[in-house]
């Protein structure tokens, strides 16, 4: 099994879990897709895209569950990433488990 990952805020997953499909965050909405990681590069996305935030979850899901409209492209640092392009019903999620992101970086 091949497991993706998204991070979220809580409350926002909460949300989603009520609706029983995830459309995604805003950032996701503006781009036009639903950003997710892989298992080597989640924790980078946490450090990079959620430092000093709180009460966040991971979230893991089957890549292959969510089918063709997963598809893996170029992004940061030229790797490939998980995109899905469409809402992913929250049935799917393999494990939702709280983590914590780091401290934002002094400036």
């Amino acid at each position: 099994m091949s497991l993706i990952y998204k991070i979220l805020p809580r409350a926002e997953w909460a949300a989603a879990v009520a609706a029983g499909v995830f459309s995604g965050s805003a950032i996701d909405l503006k781009d036009g897709f639903i950003h997710f990681s892989a298992e080597d590069q989640w924790l980078q996305t946490l450090g990079k895209h959620f430092a000093g935030q709180g009460d966040l979850v991971l979230v893991a899901v089957e890549a292959a569950a969510l089918g063709p409209a997963l598809k893996w492209e170029v992004s940061r640092g030229g790797a490939l990433f998980p995109h899905l392009y469409g809402p992913m019903p929250t049935a799917l999620a393999h494990a939702v488990q709280p983590v914590e992101a780091p401290a934002a970086a002094a400036r």
